[in-house]
């Protein structure tokens, strides 16, 4: 079972925090204190998802960008959208 969900990351931030879900966007809005450079943005990112889903979360797309893709392994599309919307 994968969930694609969408996620609009701020690097190098005061803080890390999932700040909430952006209906208008359809979006997950994320910040990560690691700066945007040797992928350490992306893998913050990707240890931050994983915790908060407890499950596998890997960028499928946008690697180099803040709007990004991401894969949730092991939780249904209504409890990722459900989490999401909670955060």
């Amino acid at each position: 079972m994968e969930t694609r969900l969408k996620v609009q990351v701020s690097p190098g931030s005061k803080k890390s925090e999932i700040e909430g879900f952006d209906p208008w966007k359809n979006a997950l809005i994320v910040k990560v204190r690691s700066p945007p450079e040797g992928g350490k943005a992306n893998r913050e990112l990707i240890e931050l998802l994983s915790e908060f889903f407890s499950a596998e979360v890997e960028i499928v797309s946008g690697l180099k960008s803040r709007k990004k893709t991401v894969v949730v392994r092991g939780l249904s599309k209504e409890d990722v959208y459900d989490r999401a919307k909670k955060a």
